[in-house]
């Protein structure tokens, strides 16, 4: 300790010395890009527009204009006759882990490895997510603040990955859906950081701890779930006195709170406490639209997992009693997934990658229009209500200025087929070109 004052003097020393020479060197010149395609979606206006030119310096656009002239010292990148879009964000990913990493043994998964494993692989599933068009996220749950370790290392430049929003370890009630032990032996025990808490003063208690090593949100399980060793799907797991206790905590730090939440009184109990988001939103009824409505609340509905889960899990060793609730759940889901819409509810885009492959995330398109939405209202869930959400609004989910030069781009015409963004062939997060399958 009597060390910590003399390496203080010199951390501060070096500091200022480096200061002076950052201070006396001229800032090099943002380089100005000028991105040009055959259309544009506008998403904000809810239209396409023809013959875009995104004008870039930095990692931020400064104008989008139609009259194609280039600005004079601009690098040009022409799309030809591509369709551009804003970097889409998905706001409900784990991007800590993958099912393909279990080969028919899922006890193996379970018992056998550890948050070292998954911070090994978490680099190759953010690149994945970011070479399909997926430039913002929200990691709603992960042990042992590995998400939190991945955001950083992404943020500082050191491995490429889309822009995230991490909740550390999710909260959630003892032997309920947070809790890893559920349906294991009392003698085995896992010692990795999770976010069981019962009681409102440990509930707050764990909410800080999560803020105090860098969380952006809070996630909580307000119910049973799918994937996890509980009876019920949707069963609340916390009392109203719990749920209030996480949101009044999270949002005195500033902190907006997920609800992970799939039978229908749950979904009511995390609306009235205030949630941010309701996650999977399956068995919501018309009370629970009504109060959505009425609290201004979003609903994630993860509407394409249910068809890799069913095709898949049961190859994977998954317990017969997981199948089996998520052939309760999938149907059900997808059907007030469409009373949402036809509501008029605020809805965005959360897939719950990392049930299913990570890369895929584009796929949920495809079904959100197949129970409902319009092409345009499935991008916009993706985009500009997905920035609402995370409270960037101004920062992505816009081709805009101002706004952070995330594009992505596809052949076709995703309002006539929206299919065609699971095919993505150009990839811009912050200025830096990801990966570019259009070059003329």
């Amino acid at each position: 300790m009597r060390l910590l004052p003399i390496v203080t003097a010199i951390a501060l020393g070096l500091g200022a010395s480096a200061a002076v020479v950052a201070d006396d060197a001229p800032a090099p010149a943002p380089t100005r890009v000028a991105v040009r395609a055959a259309h544009l979606v506008d998403v904000k206006a809810g239209t396409q527009r023809d013959n875009p030119l995104v004008i870039i310096e930095g990692d931020r656009i400064t104008e989008v204009r139609y009259d194609g002239q280039v600005p004079a010292g601009a690098r040009l990148i022409d799309l030809g006759d591509a369709t551009l879009l804003p970097g889409l964000i998905d706001c409900h990913v784990h991007l800590t882990g993958d099912p393909t990493e279990i080969k028919g043994d899922y006890y193996e998964a379970v018992l056998k490895r550890t948050s070292i494993d998954a911070a090994i692989l978490s680099p190759t599933y953010a690149k994945r997510t970011l070479d399909a068009g997926f430039t913002t996220v929200r990691n709603v749950g992960a042990d042992d603040y590995v998400d939190i370790s991945l955001r950083d290392a992404i943020n500082r430049g050191d491995i490429p990955g889309p822009r995230m929003l991490v909740s550390g370890p999710p909260l959630g009630a003892t032997g309920g859906h947070a809790d890893g032990t559920t349906g294991f032996s009392p003698w085995i025990e896992f010692h990795d950081v999770n976010g069981v808490a019962d009681g409102v003063d440990a509930i707050r208690h764990r909410v800080r701890e999560n803020v105090k090593h860098g969380a952006d949100v809070i996630k909580f399980m307000a119910s049973a779930g799918v994937l996890s060793a509980e009876t019920s799907v949707g069963a609340p797991q916390y009392s109203q006195e719990e749920m209030n206790a996480v949101v009044d905590e999270a949002h005195r730090w500033g902190k907006k709170v997920a609800a992970h939440a799939h039978g229908a009184e749950a979904i009511k109990m995390a609306i009235r406490a205030g949630v941010d988001s309701v996650e999977h939103s399956s068995l919501i009824d018309d009370e629970g639209l009504k109060l959505a409505k009425q609290h201004g609340t979003y609903l994630d509905f993860d509407v394409y997992n249910d068809d890799y889960i069913l095709a898949e899990y049961a190859k994977k060793g998954f317990p017969a009693s997981t199948i089996e609730k998520e052939k309760m759940v999938g149907r059900l889901q997808r059907e007030n997934f469409q009373r949402a819409v036809k509501a008029g509810e605020k809805m965005t885009f959360g897939t719950d990658a990392g049930v299913y492959p990570h890369g895929w995330n584009a796929k949920q398109f495809a079904i959100m229009t197949k129970w409902g939405m319009t092409p345009m209202q499935a991008i916009q869930a993706a985009t500009v209500n997905a920035a609402d959400l995370l409270g960037m609004t101004g920062k992505v989910g816009a081709v805009a200025p101002g706004y952070y030069a995330d594009l992505v781009a596809v052949n076709g015409d995703p309002l006539k087929d929206v299919s065609v963004l699971e095919h993505v062939g150009f990839v811009m997060k912050g200025g830096d070109v990801d990966r570019n399958d259009l070059k003329r």
